[in-house]
This record gives structure tokens, C-alpha cells and sequence, in this order.
């Protein structure tokens, strides 16, 4: 069922590990008429604004809220900040993440790095295919295929190689 409200845009000040994260909240009857009886985790689609949006997950926060977080780059795409507010429309996205073909193609060249990818779960696999589909340019995309197969041969997970990435000059 497609919800329609419009959302005040917050940030989390001191909350652990969501500290700055900035986000807004769906309410309870709300999440109630998109996932009925559900208290867990779940994708939806829809639009923030005017711009789309697709596999976005809305996290439970307790008492049957729920929150959408707004990462840098949906900020920037509906150029809204913390205390704004956002007309917001969403539904249950039930389509099945789909993994970036380049880095699988690569990965079935690499036997040892491919078996590491598939002894992961499949949260920390899509990390790798997420980080590779959010480069901007081809040229970046190429570059992240190649680091993410090099560090999946090392047996290193997604964030061994982001750490190893930034102790790199």
C-alpha cells in the first residue's frame, strides 16, 4: 500500500553507533499500512519530493517507528538538511537486490576471491556491489571492480579494504 506525509528532516545527536546520522521518521500507523504486522527491518520505494527513490530500507527504531535514513548523496539529490521538511511517498519494495554484472563477470575469473565472496553473507556481499554502483564515473567503477576482486583474494571483507584504502597516500 503507496503512504503519502510529509516528514520533518532530523538528525540523531547522540545515539551510538547513529550518531549524525540524519534521517526521517515514518510513523507507526504509517509503517503499519505499508508492512502490516511487521517489526523488522524491510525495503521500500517511492519518492522523497520529486525524486525517486528504490531498495531504501526503513530501520525499526522500537514502539513501531521506523526511520529512513538520508545518507549524503539522497541529501544532496533532494537538497534538503536537518529541520527541513520532505513530502514523502512510499510502499514495500519486494524486488530482489541486483548484484553489479561487471564485478561478478570479474569475479568468475578469480576463483580464490570468488569462493571468499560466496563464503560471506549476503549483506556483506552486496557492500561490495553497492560501494561499485555508487561510483560516479566508469573510470571509478573500473577502479573499485579491481580493488574489491584484489581484496576478496586477499581474504579481506569490505571493510578491511575500505581501511587499507585510506592508509594509501
Amino acid at each position: 500500500m503507496l503512504v503519502k506525509f510529509t516528514a520533518a528532516v532530523h538528525r540523531f545527536d547522540k545515539m551510538g553507533e547513529k550518531t549524525g546520522w540524519t534521517y526521517i521518521e515514518v510513523p507507526v500507523d504509517l509503517a503499519q499500512q505499508i508492512k502490516p504486522g511487521n517489526k523488522k527491518e524491510f525495503k521500500v520505494k517511492g519518492k522523497l519530493d520529486a525524486h525517486p527513490i528504490k531498495r531504501i530500507s526503513l530501520l525499526p527504531m522500537g514502539g513501531g517507528r521506523f526511520i529512513l535514513v538520508l545518507n549524503a548523496a539522497l541529501r544532496k539529490a533532494i537538497g534538503k538538511k536537518h529541520g527541513a521538511t520532505v513530502q514523502v511517498q512510499l510502499q514495500e519494495d519486494k524486488s530482489e537486490f541486483v548484484f553489479n554484472k561487471d564485478f561478478i563477470d570479474c569475479l568468475n575469473d578469480e576463483p580464490v576471491a570468488n569462493a571468499f565472496f560466496q563464503s560471506l553473507a549476503g549483506s556483506h556481499q552486496r557492500y561490495f556491489s553497492k560501494w561499485i554502483d555508487e561510483a560516479k564515473t566508469e573510470t571509478t567503477r573500473v577502479k573499485r571492480i579491481a580493488l574489491a576482486v584484489n581484496a576478496l583474494a586477499k581474504h579481506w571483507g569490505y571493510g578491511e579494504m575500505i581501511r587499507a584504502q585510506k592508509k594509501t597516500p
